[in-house]
């Protein structure tokens, strides 16, 4: 060490070319580990303060004025995963504490987390409980409570709700409360009552297309416009999944322009032509096909559950049937993804579904 620091000259033993790449290599691992972290582009483009969040105008507007008089109600955001929920209450809180007040005053709990009734008994009340002191180091007015965010709340047991209640109006000087959930019909009446509730709608595709392509360029990535026209269908309004997307599908490419077939592939949405040639075989009535089929379609590794989902949309957009042999597909539809999320066989339902479609298709020919 001390040979190293005097300088050059104290250096002999070693030849400097070897000496100079161990160091080089050294310094270049190290180096771009602490420069290059990498990071989710998911969680590297969250919104960073209330402004950023994308087509939730109402919500947005709402929280501005909020912000303005540092002052929030107890909050409860609801609506399709991707769409910013989480995103906003966090911006919202780093706007209102900044940077250094933000972890002692926010209390973020998961659905990953244990949140069953005596988590809220012992930690939500404890750190309800506590008075929020301090003051901003810029000088901002800083508000006299505490944030407690719920993520996934349609997850808590009903015990665990209930629980929430007393805790919700008696720590009402010092805590506020955001639920956050897909579901509202799952949170007890009681709850929704006390709380202003925002409901988040599914993004649009231009909006979805302006953050892909925004991404893209920060990124690098080339991408085709037909390419950014599919992501954003097949992500069905949820830009979280679309980014993710974005992102494999640049790590699979390595630089080259992402094209429909990769994003295809990524998202493992099922070919057109796969579906067309499933409900010809179905057409034609021949049952050994249609074994064959099913088998090469679970071989290459298809999900059923996104076959049932591609096939509902081929079916009720399709002039070719009528309107019985639609409503007695689309139930047998029904029935299937029902079987697939209880854990059924997919093979089976497969088959059980393509004879059904099959049936229909053949009886009057």
């Amino acid at each position: 060490m001390q040979a190293f620091l005097k300088g050059p000259s104290s250096i002999s033993t070693k030849p400097p070319a070897a000496k100079e790449k161990g160091a080089a290599g050294a310094a270049g691992s190290s180096g771009e580990g602490k420069r290059l972290k990498p990071i989710p582009w998911v969680e590297k483009y969250r919104p960073k303060n209330v402004d950023e969040v994308a087509f939730q105008d109402e919500v947005v507007a709402v929280l501005k004025k909020s912000l303005e008089g540092a002052d929030l109600p107890n909050l409860l955001f609801y609506g399709p995963p991707g769409t910013g929920k989480t995103s906003t209450i966090l911006a919202a809180a780093r706007e209102l504490y900044g940077p250094e007040l933000f972890r002692q005053r926010v209390l973020e709990l998961n659905a990953s987390d244990e949140r069953g009734i005596q988590v809220i008994r012992e930690k939500v009340k404890a750190f309800a409980q506590l008075t929020a002191s301090g003051s901003r180091s810029d000088g901002k007015v800083c508000p006299p409570f505490k944030i407690v965010i719920l993520d996934e709340a349609d997850s808590m047991t009903s015990a665990a709700q209930a629980a929430l209640r007393r805790t919700m109006e008696k720590e009402s000087k010092t805590t506020r409360f955001c639920l956050i959930c897909n579901y509202i019909s799952r949170i007890i009446e009681p709850l929704t009552s006390r709380c202003s509730k925002f409901r988040f709608k599914p993004l649009s595709d231009k909006i979805q297309q302006q953050r892909l392509l925004d991404v893209s360029e920060k990124e690098h990535v080339k991408i085709s416009s037909e390419a950014v026209s599919y992501l954003v269908k097949v992500s069905e309004g949820d830009l979280r999944k679309a980014i993710t997307f974005l992102q494999s599908a640049t790590r699979l490419m390595g630089g080259k322009e992402i094209t429909e077939k990769i994003v295809t592939e990524i998202a493992g949405v099922i070919p057109k032509e796969t579906i067309d040639e499933l409900l010809s075989v179905c057409q034609s009535g021949s049952f050994e096909k249609l074994e064959t089929l099913a088998k090469n379609l679970i071989n290459e590794g298809y999900a059923v559950a996104q076959l049932v989902n591609q096939l509902h949309d081929a079916v009720v957009e399709s002039e070719d049937y009528s309107d019985k042999q639609k409503s007695i597909i689309v139930e047998k539809l029904a029935e299937a993804d029902k079987c697939l999320a209880d854990g059924a066989d997919e093979f089976l339902q497969l088959m059980s579904l393509c004879a059904l479609v099959m049936q229909q298709l053949t009886q009057n020919t």
